[in-house]
């Protein structure tokens, strides 16, 4: 369940990056989805590990 809920703010995470990107000057919003995906995904491996 929570490693569910972690994929999906991973994809999340990637739509606000692309819309960061493709919009132009939402740089900020790139960097926030980069650290926001880097975080989650970090949580995720944690979690992982320990299964």
């Amino acid at each position: 369940m929570l490693l569910r809920l972690l994929g999906l703010l991973l994809v999340v995470w990637i739509v606000v990056t692309v819309i960061g990107w493709v919009v132009e000057g939402l740089f900020w919003l790139v960097v926030v989805g980069l650290a926001a995906f880097l975080v989650t995904a970090a949580i995720g491996a944690r979690k992982g590990i320990r299964r």
